[in-house]
């Protein structure tokens, strides 16, 4: 058993920001980062999953997801913060010390901060990991700067997909919406903003069965599920929007969260419904998701974590 003032579950932009304020600030936390090999709960988090970030302020050129990943926790190591590459597979935080388990290893903590993330849902599509990053992509306000006057198609009927093509005709010549049923599930506004874009063309009972390209999307192979017809869609880029699930198959039962899976945070603070335990980045916004305010939230988080240990004698 060992024992930290602070543990920090998830290593993405929020959790390796939280790291580095809360180490900085003498609390040597230990971040149980995640296994490689798992898509959902992997160090670094989705970042590691794309490849040039160029809305992260300062990185004028730009900078590949991974590497900034890297630098982060260098820059939190740098200052005392000791890293697991491990899955937490377990967690007790009914009474103070907090618990949490690697497989058999227990871990006490007399602050928790949870930064597990959120993952967007895919299509199942065998092509996927071969081109995510190279065309294929789950964030429009990402990417969509990297598809100016080119046919790309986002795929969904939501709000999210809606508010995406909506978005990404600012860039794109042609933006084919594909949705699985006749209608979207989108907000009346929402709908009536994609009918009246001239740069939309929504594309009914539709689905993705295959990408093409090696290295990069040449075309989306797309099926009507009323008629049975195959085509291919000639888009360089291809936009998955059907939704994200947040990280918190491990806090269910245990801390407050929404029906869609997403922790409940006090407004304006990283508090969760546990005093001792907080939560930042994606686990708990399901509104903006970016690298950026995540970062940010992590960096509330740690300074949350910070005050609140101060004000219960526990630093």
């Amino acid at each position: 058993m060992s024992h930290h003032q602070v543990v920090i579950i998830g290593s993405g932009p929020a959790g390796l920001t939280a790291a580095i304020y809360s180490a900085r600030a003498n609390l040597a936390p230990l971040v149980i980062e995640g296994e490689p090999s798992s898509t959902s709960d992997q160090p670094g988090g989705q970042l590691m999953l794309t490849t040039e970030v160029e809305n992260f302020p300062g990185f004028p050129d730009g900078i590949m997801g991974p590497e900034l990943m890297i630098r982060m926790r260098e820059q939190a190591a740098r200052f005392g913060a000791e890293f697991l590459t491990e899955k937490a597979t377990a967690i007790d935080f009914s009474e103070r010390p907090f618990k949490v388990w690697v497989r058999e290893t227990l871990h006490t903590a007399d602050a928790i901060i949870v930064s597990t993330g959120a993952q967007s849902l895919m299509l199942g599509l065998e092509a996927e990991s071969r081109l995510l990053g190279h065309g294929l992509s789950t964030c429009a306000t990402c990417d969509g700067f990297f598809f100016r006057n080119q046919e790309i198609a986002v795929v969904g009927g939501g709000d999210s997909a809606v508010e995406e093509a909506t978005f990404l005709t600012k860039f794109a010549s042609k933006v084919s919406l594909i949705v699985r049923r006749d209608e979207l599930r989108a907000s009346k506004i929402m709908q009536e903003r994609a009918l009246a874009n001239p740069k939309i063309e929504l594309v009914w009972n539709t689905v993705v069965d295959d990408l093409l390209g090696t290295d990069k999307l040449d075309g989306a192979v797309v099926r009507n599920v009323v008629t049975g017809d195959v085509r291919t869609l000639p888009v360089t880029g291809l936009f998955v929007a059907i939704g994200h699930r947040p990280n918190t198959d491990l806090f269910k039962g245990v801390l407050a969260m929404e029906d869609n899976g997403y922790l409940i945070t006090r407004p304006g603070t990283s508090y969760t419904d546990i005093d001792g335990v907080f939560a930042c980045g994606d686990v708990q916004d399901h509104t903006y998701r970016q690298a950026i305010t995540a970062a940010g939230s992590g960096c509330m988080a740690a300074i949350d974590t910070e005050r609140w240990l101060e004000a219960n004698h526990h630093s």
